[in-house]
C-alpha cells in the first residue's frame, strides 16, 4: 500500500476499503468491467420527500469519500481471474473472456492487517438488441443547467434521484427508441462516478430505459465539487469510441445537447464512423458558435437534427422510422 494510504490509515480516515463495481458489459466474447476503490461510507436510500438539507448532507457524504490508489483488485468470472491495480483516482478496469456465468466478483488481493474490506459483485449486462443509442445525460435527459455553475451546483447537491426532473417526453422518446426500434441504450456523461447511483436511480424512477453508464474517471471531492461535469470532455469522445470498438457490428443513434461540446464530439465521430451513425439529435439549449457556423453542413452531410424539445425529436424519429425494427 502506498504511503498516502498508510497516512490515511494513521489519521483514522481509512478504516474500511470498499470496492464499488460500476460496469460489467458483454459483447458475447469479452466482458468489460469497471469500478473504483474508495474509503467506505454510509448512504441511505434517498426519498422523494427529502428536503434540500437532507440532500445536501447526502451529497457531502458522497463527495467526502477518499479514492484509494494502487490497490490490487482480483476480478473473478467463472474459473478465470485477473488482477488489476487501481489508478490514482481509485478507478480500475479490465477485459475478461466471456463465460456462461452471470456475475462478476471483485475482491482486494493482499489484504492488509488492521483494515476491513467490502468486496463487490455485479451482474453482467448482456446486450439484447442489434443497434444502439448513445446518449448524454446533463441537459439532454436530465435538467441540469450545466452551463450555469451556480444553478448546476445547487441542483446537484440539493436534489436527489427522485426530485431531479427530466425534460418532458424523454421517457416516451427513449422507450420508443429502445423497445420499438430495438436499440440498446448507453449513457456517456461528463459527470463523475460519485453520481453513478443518482443517475441509475433517476433513470429507473423516471421510467427511462436503463443501460450501461460511462462517466468521468477523475475523482471529485468536496474541494472541487463545483467542477463536476465540467472541464475537458475528451473522455466522452474516448468512451464513445470504446463502445464502437467493443460492439463492432452495432450502428448507433447519438443524442446530446448544444451546451457542452456534444455537437463537436458527434461531428468528429461521424467523420470517423460515417456508416455506423444513423442519425444525431441535438437539443438546443443555448447558442453554440460551432452549430451556427456549420449548421447547413451538419444537417446536410452529417445527419444532424436540431430540436427545441423532445416532441420535435419524437416527430423526426417517427419520420425516419427509428421506432420500428
Amino acid at each position: 500500500m502506498v504511503f498516502w494510504n498508510r497516512f490515511l490509515k494513521w489519521i483514522g480516515k481509512l478504516e474500511v476499503i470498499q470496492i464499488e463495481p460500476f460496469l460489467a458489459i458483454s459483447n458475447g466474447q469479452q466482458v468489460f468491467v469497471k469500478g473504483r476503490v474508495i474509503s467506505a461510507y454510509k448512504q441511505s436510500r434517498p426519498k422523494a420527500r427529502n428536503n434540500p438539507m437532507k440532500n445536501i448532507f447526502a451529497s457531502i457524504r458522497r463527495y467526502a469519500v477518499t479514492s484509494i490508489p494502487e490497490i490490487p483488485i482480483l476480478i473473478s468470472l467463472g474459473d478465470g481471474q485477473e488482477e488489476v491495480i487501481s489508478d490514482q483516482d481509485g478507478v480500475f478496469e479490465c477485459l475478461l473472456t466471456s463465460t456462461d456465468d452471470t456475475q462478476v466478483y471483485f475482491s482486494v488481493n493482499e489484504k492488509e492487517e488492521g483494515l476491513k474490506y467490502q468486496d463487490g459483485e455485479l451482474s453482467i449486462y448482456h446486450v439484447q438488441y442489434p443497434n444502439g443509442v448513445i446518449s448524454d445525460i446533463d441537459d439532454t435527459i436530465l435538467i441540469s443547467h450545466a452551463t450555469q455553475i451556480g444553478k448546476k451546483l445547487w441542483l446537484s447537491i440539493s436534489k436527489n434521484a427522485y426530485t431531479r426532473r427530466p425534460f418532458p417526453g424523454v421517457s416516451e422518446f427513449y422507450q420508443k427508441l429502445a423497445i420499438g426500434g430495438r436499440n440498446e441504450v448507453f449513457y456517456v456523461s461528463s459527470s463523475d462516478w460519485s453520481l453513478y447511483d443518482l443517475i441509475r436511480d433517476f433513470l429507473e424512477f423516471r421510467n427511462i430505459p436503463t443501460g450501461p453508464i460511462l462517466l468521468k474517471d477523475k475523482h471529485i471531492n468536496l474541494k472541487n465539487i463545483w467542477t463536476s461535469g465540467g472541464g475537458s470532455h475528451d473522455h466522452k469522445f474516448e468512451k464513445i469510441r470504446f463502445l464502437f470498438s467493443f460492439f463492432p457490428e452495432m450502428n448507433f443513434i447519438l443524442v446530446g445537447d448544444s451546451g457542452q461540446h456534444d455537437p463537436e464530439i458527434y461531428a468528429e465521430l461521424k467523420e470517423e464512423f460515417p456508416d455506423r451513425i444513423k442519425s444525431i439529435f441535438i437539443r438546443e439549449i443555448k447558442a453554440n458558435n460551432f452549430i451556427d457556423t456549420k449548421r447547413d453542413y451538419l444537417q446536410s452531410n452529417l445527419g444532424f437534427y436540431f430540436v427545441k424539445n423532445t416532441n420535435d425529436a419524437i416527430q423526426i424519429a417517427e419520420n425516419l422510422a427509428l421506432f420500428s425494427s
